[in-house]
């Protein structure tokens, strides 16, 4: 039988005003690898996703990621650094330790998409 080999898996993050948005992504650290009629490209290490000029209010406010990252408060402190609450008008939690095995935090993107960081906490 033939072994069946992926690549990558990306999904497709909508964005209420997409300017806005791409700019929040780069903010978070992001590195905007395209952007060709309305469909932007997002990585940042070996994490990619594509965000979309595309709004559709109940899909954003379900609309959920998550990335899994080394150092959480890193990442946190950055978000905290470069003002992203004020900047963006949204939310950052504080980071938490979950009873899953997880320190983690959340953000809310400009479209209502809530992303979740997080770093397992090592046995």
């Amino acid at each position: 039988m033939e072994t069946l080999e992926s690549v990558e898996i990306k999904a497709f993050v909508p964005a209420k005003d997409y300017e806005l948005s791409k700019s929040f992504y780069q903010d978070l650290g992001f590195t905007m690898g395209s952007d060709d009629e309305g469909i932007a490209y997002f990585y940042h290490d070996n994490c990619r996703f594509l965000l979309q000029k595309f709004y559709e209010p109940k899909h954003a406010h379900n609309f959920m990621m998550h990335l899994l990252v080394k150092d959480i408060h890193k990442w946190h402190d950055h978000f905290v650094e470069k003002r992203i609450t004020e900047k963006y008008k949204t939310k950052i939690s504080e980071v938490t330790k979950q009873p899953w095995g997880m320190y983690d935090f959340t953000v809310i993107d400009p479209s209502g998409v809530l992303w979740r960081f997080g770093q397992n906490i090592d046995a």
